[in-house]
């Protein structure tokens, strides 16, 4: 049995995806990000980075696995599935899940942080934020007008970069002049298992309500 420690946010999707498109039984926990759940000493001793989410093997006695982008090699290799065994395109999907971990994720963290959460509030930031999200749109835009995924077959890096762009709203990224972007997410969108993924756990209501159509992933 898999048990995966999670939160309705962008990363914590990235890994609830995976496990609904791999259909494997799993149980989950939710962390109340609120109440600062992620940082009592009984999470920390599973994961010491104090975030989510956090998967646990109780297949492999029970193997702690740590850090979203991890969690998602791990099953990929675990299971034979979403990531190529030809060594090109396998390396296209981890240097894509890469540009998400060090990048998309990290950006879009900081202009939701800063335009949600921070006070006082910092225009100059949250612009500089919103701006380089925007620019990461584009580098993604730009590769998806001549390719249907991102490396090769759907796989982990759309996953890692849909969950993502998924929380485009609660970050204030317009997705606007994207039409790859936007094309490709909607077919991500409309997989029964990503659908399922985005609900695990259910998302606060306010991050629920940004439910949205027409070139836009429906959260709810």
């Amino acid at each position: 049995m898999l048990e995966l420690l999670t939160s309705a946010t962008p990363n914590g999707w990235k890994t609830s995806i995976l496990l609904e498109e791999l259909g494997v039984s799993y149980r989950v926990r939710a962390i109340s990000l609120t109440d600062r759940e992620q940082k009592q000493d009984w999470y920390v001793a599973l994961n010491p980075n104090g975030r989510i989410p956090t998967l646990i093997d109780h297949d492999a006695n029970g193997f702690v696995v740590f850090e979203s982008g991890a969690i998602l090699l791990y099953l990929a290799e675990k299971f034979g599935r979403f990531l190529s065994p030809d060594p090109e395109e396998r390396s296209r999907a981890i240097q894509w899940l890469m540009w998400q971990m060090g990048g998309l994720g990290p950006m879009m963290g900081q202009a939701t942080v800063f335009r949600r959460y921070f006070d006082p509030k910092l225009p100059a930031v949250i612009d500089r934020y919103t701006r380089e999200s925007e620019r990461l749109f584009g580098v993604m835009d730009t590769h998806l007008a001549s390719h249907a995924y991102l490396a090769g077959d759907y796989s982990i890096a759309d996953i890692a970069c849909f969950a993502w762009v998924s929380g485009r709203d609660w970050a204030g990224i317009d997705i606007a002049g994207f039409r790859h972007l936007a094309r490709w997410a909607d077919a991500i969108a409309a997989r029964p298992a990503v659908r399922r993924g985005l609900n695990v756990p259910p998302p606060p209501e306010d991050m629920a309500a940004s439910t949205t159509r027409q070139g836009k992933t429906i959260l709810s």
